[in-house]
């Protein structure tokens, strides 16, 4: 002691900043509580506190570091009970679906970026690849999609292609008949039928997603799965699942469809259905409907109260009772959605529920898990698929158009969009890949899936606007050469499905994200509601021991912009994973002040949980760009496409932020609306893209090579010399290899060899007699200009055409 004392006496600046520099190491890598024990005794000694205070310390450190903290524990939990948010079954059961993943590691507020960049990237395998290949082109290939929208419904080809190559067992394991693909291998056939037609891609994607396949593979019997699946599989059998009722969308807990428990004559346990079920896909095709239904019990056979929960059960669509037949009309998009109805519908619970009568009352845990997975490949699927097409057209469009003698690519007004088109489908992709690997290793992450949805939707929404833009009239002007008018239409179903996106940012994203992905908060809430004292002593503490490490971190992190942070590559990327870090730890300390101030209540600031769910976001999707640049081998020439995805991930959660700052509106509500709020400004985490790197981008999905192809792999290019596509890139290839003969004639009338001449026809000759290019030149010249006025050029109707009294034109396929 007399030691210590000394040289702090003899040395006191210089030991004082020891301590701070020793508090501030130990806070930024949120030491254990024993090491801050330690720091604090010698301090006290060094500098000569009493031995009042010595012994007051030695007294709480007593405490602390003992079973002794519990019964200090006992009394904070008691006064926490009333502080706690409720968390309701159907809640808990969402919670406890699925696991986390690098959610965790990103809500923590100090990420294992080492251990991210070893997550899997995945690939196919070749019989995938093959199956990619063959059956899938094949498909796209017989579905004319202007065909499909004038007849209302797919073409008999199609049908028979998906039930030969089972495009319906996509997800059901070999030894039951289907093809048991991988998760990745579904979403690339996905995103390529995608590319080609939305009706098609939506009969294929449904019965592989949310459905009786899913709940059979894993809840059903063997009896149940040996009788079903290879009948779903091959087609024999067209499945829907009826979950959504006209007062029971995205609160499916309020569903009002019922079944009634009873025994019949034999003892055999059935089910009296009723139900009125709405937007259900496939439902009047159907030949096994899946129902969630709210299941009644009320002579108390199962011994488990009368109101046993939801359920899920097949059910025969032959069964006497069962309505189907009609049909929404979604937008006009041409596939089955339907509304079902059950009147007095008898069935063998056994039988039908998956998994047999044990499994009664365990439906919502069902549907939670299958969509913690589903969620995750089909929509983010489909809307990179689109996203692809979306950025060929446009690239196709930029260079084909022109424009007061300029193609319409080179106009800065157009290459902003056009950035955002190509930075959108490097994120798309990136984040598409990312979680597909997390699933084909098995893991389920709801929250991951949730944001891979909903973010995957609405950047899809934002190119289609985009591309919409740039194409104009080619883009409104619907027909066999439009590439775009019908994914533009059917782009908000993809927004409403699988939980509606304003829901799935607010409620899902952070409300279940700030529970499941942090690392005390769910066990501090079940402990309470327990009543266990000993783990919500190992979670308050723990979460405290957060707090302080999060607090460091963010401060010393915003305070060095992140500098202090040691990125674990260079690359020309380092300083995202310096700025991510200072994200996470912000975001980290700001998530833990809004749970400990708004408490239960800000179950209902949905804005303000909104803008937490972007930041997590956001966080997501540029680690899923830098794993993305990682796994695709650090290619410089991808760069501009990986700056401009972070420059755009930073200013949206810099927008956040902000917006967090002045309308948190608790008690600390006048701090972050002041002072944080101005550093904040003063200190932003970033900008968007400038307008150097946004020319960059247009440029570049503009250019000719294998970059612009890569950036595209999955696309569908159809082979008819008919097909807008075709047209497109005939044109696109045309005008490539003309330019360096245009550069000889622009030359020779610099030099005043020729004369400038508006009339092309003329033009050429001219420049052909003075030997400034030669008849094969010329000929590709007049073939490049007819294939560029053939690819700017829209679809037209007589009226009895277009009025459909007789049929109008279609894309050929020979």
């Amino acid at each position: 002691m007399n030691a210590i004392y000394g040289i702090f006496q003899s040395a006191p600046v210089p030991a004082a900043l020891g301590i701070v520099l020793a508090v501030l190491a130990l806070g930024y890598n949120g030491a254990r509580l024993i090491l801050w024990t330690l720091l604090g005794a010698i301090a006290l000694v060094g500098f000569g506190a009493p031995v009042p205070v010595l012994i007051g310390f030695g007294a709480i450190a007593l405490i602390f570091n003992t079973p002794a903290r519990r019964a200090l524990s006992g009394v904070i939990m008691k006064v926490m009970k009333d502080f706690m948010p409720k968390i309701s079954e159907t809640e808990r059961t969402a919670l406890d679906a699925g696991v986390t993943w690098i959610e965790k590691d990103l809500f923590s507020g100090k990420p294992d970026f080492n251990s991210i960049l070893t997550e899997p990237y995945p690939d196919l395998t070749a019989e995938e690849k093959a199956f990619v290949e063959g059956p899938v082109n094949k498909l796209c290939q017989v579905v004319d999609d202007w065909a499909v929208w004038r007849d209302r419904e797919l073409p008999k080809a199609a049908w028979d292609i998906i039930k030969k190559e089972k495009f319906l067992g996509m997800i059901i394991p070999k030894e039951y008949g289907g093809l048991g693909f991988s998760a990745l291998c579904h979403s690339e056939v996905i995103q390529r039928l995608a590319t080609r037609s939305i009706p098609a891609t939506i009969t294929v994607m449904v019965p592989n997603s949310l459905g009786p396949a899913e709940l059979l593979i894993h809840y059903g019997t063997e009896a149940q799965k040996r009788n079903l699946l290879p009948k779903l599989a091959s087609g024999e059998e067209i499945p829907c699942f009826a979950l959504t009722e006209p007062t029971a969308g995205s609160d499916a807990g309020s569903m009002k469809s019922t079944g009634t428990l009873f025994k019949d004559a034999s003892g055999k346990y059935k089910i009296r259905l009723n139900w009125n079920k709405r937007y259900i896909t496939l439902a009047a095709i159907s030949t096994t409907l899946g129902l969630a239904f709210r299941l009644l019990d009320p002579e108390k056979l199962l011994g488990k109260g009368e109101d046993l929960g939801i359920t899920c059960a097949l059910i025969p669509s032959n069964t006497k009772g069962v309505v189907l037949g009609r049909r929404h009309d979604p937008l006009g998009v041409p596939f089955y959605n339907c509304p079902t109805q059950g009147k007095d519908v008898e069935i063998d619970a056994e039988e039908c529920i998956p998994g047999g009568i044990k499994n009664a009352g365990k439906g919502w845990e069902m549907l939670m898990e299958c969509l913690a997975a589903g969620r995750g490949i089909s929509l983010p699927a489909q809307s990179t698929g689109t996203s692809k097409l979306v950025t060929r057209a446009v690239g196709n469009y930029g260079v084909i158009r022109k424009q007061f003698g300029v193609s319409i690519g080179k106009f800065e007004g157009i290459e902003d969009p056009m950035a955002q088109i190509g930075g959108f489908n490097y994120i798309l992709e990136a984040m598409r890949k990312f979680t597909l690997g997390a699933l084909d290793k098995g893991i389920k992450p709801p929250v991951i899936t949730a944001m891979a949805k909903y973010n995957a939707t609405e950047l899809s929404r934002k190119s289609l606007v985009h591309g919409m833009d740039i194409l104009g009239g080619a883009a409104i002007s619907r027909g066999p050469r439009n590439l775009l008018a019908h994914s533009y239409i059917g782009a908000p179903i993809g927004i409403t499905v699988e939980g509606a996106n304003i829901m799935t940012r607010t409620l899902i994203i952070f409300g279940q994200g700030a529970l499941r992905a942090h690392p005390y908060a769910y066990q501090e809430v079940a402990s309470v509601e327990k009543g266990d004292v000993a783990g919500f002593d190992k979670a308050f503490w723990g979460h405290i021991g957060h707090v302080v490490r999060n607090t460091f971190r963010a401060v010393l992190l915003s305070a060095t912009r992140g500098y202090l942070f040691r990125p674990p590559v260079g690359k020309g990327v380092g300083r995202y994973y310096q700025k991510l870090a200072w994200v996470s730890a912000s975001f980290a300390i700001l998530a833990d002040i809004a749970m400990g101030t708004l408490g239960g209540s800000l179950k209902t600031r949905e804005k303000v949980t909104g803008r937490f769910a972007d930041i997590l976001s956001w966080l997501y999707m540029g680690t899923a760009v830098l794993r993305r640049y990682a796994a695709e081998g650090y290619r410089k020439e991808d760069l501009p496409f990986v700056d401009y995805s972070m420059d755009y991930a930073f200013a949206r959660i810099q927008e956040a932020f902000d917006g967090l700052y002045g309308n948190i509106g608790s008690v600390m509500g006048p701090v972050f609306a002041g002072p944080v709020r101005a550093w904040s400004h003063f200190n932003s985490l970033g900008k968007e893209a400038s307008d150097k790197l946004t020319h960059k981008l247009a440029t570049l999905i503009q250019k000719d090579g294998e970059q612009r192809d890569r950036m595209v792999e999955g696309l569908f290019f159809p082979q008819g010399a008919d097909e807008g596509l075709t047209r497109l890139e005939h044109a696109y290839k045309a005008i490539i290899k003309a330019m360096p003969i245009e550069k000889k004639i622009f030359k020779a009338i610099k030099a005043k060899t020729i004369k400038r001449n508006k009339n092309i026809a003329l033009l050429l000759e001219s420049a052909l007699k003075a030997g400034v290019i030669s008849e094969t030149e010329v000929a590709d010249l007049k073939r490049m200009e007819e294939l560029r006025y053939d690819a700017v050029l829209v679809d037209d109707y007589s009226q009895d055409e277009y009025l459909g009294r007789v049929a109008g034109p279609v894309a050929k396929t020979a």
